[in-house]
This record gives structure tokens, C-alpha cells and sequence, in this order.
């Protein structure tokens, strides 16, 4: 009983403890940059991983479609046991069934020798391994800029978040003079409403840019792979680097560099190797093949070999214009893939343009909007001063007040605006993301760790459970739904 007592003791003892320890339960956070963010995305993000996959699953098929020309042995084995039914009559007498064991055993090595089929076959196997290759790094360009416009966009709600403080608090400051000078009755009440009334919106417009900045920041921490309670202190704030590269250059950079142009291209290649698929179906194809077999009444049946050497000649000769139409669709997909490179190469000239334009636009209105806040400053102060003599009114303080917290919006839009017109234009151009000391696992490895990751989820989603249940009450209510519908219906007749 004394024992019970003390552990008792000892168990509340701790759990005070850890209730009135400062910070027992302090929200986590982070300090991260955007770098670090991109770092973190690369490493766990699922688009990344499956980019990866995709990668070595056409790797493996276009080793299969080049594995076709190589020989191919196989081996069979038959035993078979049987006879007559009735008994036959085989002469002198005698009636037999005629019964009989036969094992037999065969190998046969074949060869392609000519396979138009299998050329075209693994020329679009080669394309779309090189496409997946692209496919790959693309995915890390992507990333790069989704990342990076979640990292800006969590700054520009932080900075709306302050303008909106900092109007509430001038709101604030500004209502408690009005409260003074109404007490005293230097002012009319409708000047103290007017204000309550301004303060309150103000305090709206807070309350929507926290929650603004608490989804910006859970999408972030989504997006890198942590939880998404996490706390970020971004340890940067919006800025401006200036862009010195003239349109021309960024036009062509891309035309080189662009992987989803190059992707087109493979396309194309893929469409032509189709076309020579179809147009084999004109051509012959021809095998070598080698064979021996062994056959005997006795297990396992080595006796009685027997070799043969040959070549193997196919080819159709009548189909019905099967053929005829198959090339004549594959030369539309042709054409089709061509006008679509075409069409992609001025898709990428006039993304980069708009990018680019967005770039400048933006950067102009950041040196205007700049001003303008110097400005929207001094005037709330002289607006401030002027109420406070008496010469001005409140309305001429709150109409200030609601321009300066617009030139400020304004200031930090122009910063956001430019730095996620440049992200931008830096994917228009397909500029590489994917650092040199990018670590690359293998294909073990991360099998191993998407088969964790995947466990974790389902065990927390608890899937299978509630997958059954779930159809389970469905069709419950399926068939009670019929049920109804047949009573109704009886009903009627």
C-alpha cells in the first residue's frame, strides 16, 4: 500500500512539474531560409521521388526493348501417358490398349536476325528513357519554383501581418486621443464612433492576414516534409536583387536549356520510331533458330536426341489494309507531334516574354511604391498633428491612416510580386535547380524509405479500416435503398 502511495506521489509530482515547466509544451520552431527550404523539398518530397521512379522504370523498359535482339533459350518438357479406350486387336490373337509412357525433352536457342518491329520498339523505348531523363531534372526546376513561391508568399504574409499590426496599434493610439479630447468635450461622439468603427475593420483585416500567415507557413512546412504545426522563422525578408539580363538572351537560353522543349522534341522521335513500328508490317522478319531434343518411354526421357538448325522467314502478305491504315494514323501522329514542337518552341518564347515583362513591370512599381510610403508617412503625421490642434478633422487622420496602410500593401506586393516574376523566369529559362552535391540513392535505398513512409501514412490513416467500413456502410445503405424503392414500387402496382 506505501508502495502504491509513493509511486502515486512520484507520478503527480512529475506531472506538475512538466504542467508548470516554462515552455512545457512551447509550439516547435524552426529558423530556415529559402535555400534550406529547397534543400529539404528535394530530399523528401514525393513529386521528386516519383520523378526518380518513372526515371528508373523506363530505364528498365528501354533495357528490355534493347534485350529483344539478344538470343533466347528455352527449354520444355513433356510426359505424356496413354492409348486406346478399347481394347484393339493387333494380331495372333492378342487385344491390346496399347497404353505408353513418353517423356521428351527440348531445347531451342532463336535469334533475330531482321525485326523492323523490334528496331522501332526500342527507338521508342530509347525516347522516352531520354524523356524521363529530362523528366528528372525537370521535376527538380518545378519544385525549385514551387518551393520558392511558398517561401515568398509566407514572407508577404508576415509583412501584411506587420502593416496590419502597426494600423491597428496607430488605430489604437489614435482612438485613445479622440477619447481624451471627446471626455473633454472638444470633439463631437461621431468622431468616437468613426474611429471604433476604423479600429474594428482594421482589427478584421488582422485577424484575416494571421490566418493568411498561419496557411502560407503550413503549406510551406507541407511542402519541405516537417510537421506542419512548426513555427518558421524566415531568417530573410523580401528584397530586391537587381536583374541585369536583357530579353534576347534569356529568349535564347531558353531555347537551349528548356527540358519540357526538349521533351517535345523526344516526342517527335517517339512518333517517327512509331511510324517504321507500322510500316513493318510490310517487311519480313527473320530468325535463326537451334534446337535438339531428347525422347524416351523412360524418365527423365534422355534418349533418342534429335538437333535442327533453321531460319525463319515471316512476312505478311494480305491483311485487308490493316497496314495500310495503321501507317497512314501513325504518319497524322507524326505531323501532329511536329506541329506540337513547333507550337511548344513559341509557347516557350512568349512564357519567357511575359515572365520577363512581369520581371520589369514589377520592379518599377517597387521604386514608385517605395515613395510613395515616404510620403503616405509624412502625411498621416501632419494629418496626426493637425487633429490634435484642432485645425483638422477625423476624418482627414482616418483617410491618411487607410492610405498609408495601402502604400505599404502596395510596397510589399511590388517586393513579392518581383522576386516571384523572377523565380519564374528563371523556370521559363530552365535553369538548373538541382545542386552538384545533391545526394542520389540508390534504387534500394529509397525503396526502403518509400516503403516507411508509405507504412507510416496507412498506419495512420488507418486505410484498410476504414476503406472496409466505409464500403461496408455504402452498400448497406445501397441495398437499403433498394429495399425502399422495390417496397414503393409494390405500392403502386
Amino acid at each position: 500500500m506505501e508502495m502504491k502511495k509513493t509511486a502515486r506521489t512520484a507520478l503527480l509530482s512529475a506531472l506538475f512539474t512538466v504542467l508548470l515547466a516554462p515552455g512545457a509544451f512551447a509550439e516547435k520552431s524552426l529558423s530556415i531560409d529559402l535555400q534550406t527550404a529547397i534543400d529539404k523539398a528535394f530530399k523528401t518530397h514525393a513529386d521528386i521521388k516519383i520523378a526518380e521512379y518513372a526515371l528508373d522504370a523506363n530505364r528498365a523498359n528501354y533495357n528490355a526493348a534493347r534485350e529483344t535482339f539478344g538470343p533466347q533459350v528455352t527449354f520444355s518438357h513433356k510426359t505424356t501417358r496413354g492409348g486406346y479406350w478399347e481394347e484393339q486387336y493387333i494380331g495372333g490373337g492378342v487385344y491390346s490398349k496399347n497404353l505408353g509412357t513418353s517423356h521428351t525433352n527440348r531445347f531451342n536457342l532463336s535469334v533475330p536476325i531482321f525485326n523492323p518491329g523490334l528496331n522501332a520498339a526500342e527507338k521508342q523505348a530509347k525516347a522516352r528513357y531520354q524523356s524521363s531523363v529530362l523528366g528528372e531534372e525537370l521535376a527538380f526546376i518545378t519544385m525549385k519554383q514551387t518551393v520558392s513561391n511558398a517561401y515568398y508568399t509566407l514572407l508577404a504574409a508576415i509583412d501584411a501581418q506587420q502593416v496590419c499590426e502597426q494600423s491597428v496599434i496607430a488605430l489604437q493610439d489614435h482612438l485613445k486621443n479622440v477619447q481624451a479630447q471627446y471626455d473633454v468635450g472638444v470633439v463631437a461622439k461621431v468622431d468616437l464612433l468613426r474611429s471604433e468603427v476604423e479600429l474594428t475593420s482594421a482589427q478584421q483585416d488582422l485577424i484575416k492576414a494571421e490566418n493568411r500567415h498561419n496557411i502560407a507557413e503550413a503549406r510551406l512546412n507541407n511542402m519541405i516534409g516537417i510537421d506542419q504545426d512548426t513555427k518558421l522563422n524566415p531568417v530573410e525578408e523580401l528584397g530586391y536583387k537587381e536583374y541585369k539580363e536583357v530579353l534576347p538572351n534569356c529568349i535564347n537560353y531558353a531555347m537551349l536549356h528548356r527540358l519540357d522543349l526538349q521533351q517535345s522534341r523526344l516526342q517527335v522521335k517517339v512518333a517517327e520510331a512509331a511510324l517504321n513500328a507500322a510500316k513493318a508490317g510490310w517487311m519480313p522478319s527473320v530468325s535463326g533458330s537451334l534446337s535438339n531434343s531428347w525422347s524416351d518411354d523412360r524418365w527423365p526421357g534422355t534418349e533418342g536426341s534429335n538437333w535442327g538448325v533453321g531460319v525463319d522467314v515471316n512476312m505478311n502478305v494480305f491483311d485487308s489494309g490493316v497496314t495500310k491504315s495503321k501507317v497512314a494514323a501513325a504518319k497524322a501522329n507524326l505531323m501532329t507531334a511536329k506541329e506540337s514542337y513547333r507550337q511548344d518552341t513559341d509557347n516557350v518564347e512568349l512564357d519567357v516574354r511575359n515572365c520577363y515583362n512581369t520581371l520589369r513591370e514589377a520592379e518599377r512599381r517597387i521604386s514608385t511604391t517605395q515613395v510613395a510610403v515616404s510620403k503616405a508617412e509624412e502625411d498621416y503625421h501632419i494629418a496626426q498633428v493637425r487633429y490634435e490642434a484642432g485645425v483638422g478633422t477625423n476624418t482627414d487622420v482616418l483617410d491618411a491612416q487607410v492610405a498609408l496602410h495601402q502604400a505599404r500593401n502596395n510596397f510589399n506586393t511590388s517586393l513579392y510580386d518581383y522576386n516571384l516574376a523572377k523565380v519564374a523566369l528563371d523556370t521559363a529559362m530552365g535553369i538548373e535547380a538541382r545542386p552538384s552535391d545533391y545526394q542520389y540513392l540508390t534504387y534500394g535505398e529509397r525503396y526502403k524509405a518509400t516503403k516507411a513512409v508509405y507504412n507510416a501514412a496507412v498506419e495512420t490513416t488507418d486505410s484498410d479500416k476504414t476503406i472496409k467500413e466505409t464500403v461496408k456502410t455504402l452498400e448497406k445503405a445501397r441495398a437499403e435503398r433498394r429495399k425502399a424503392a422495390s417496397a414503393a414500387k409494390m405500392k403502386t402496382e
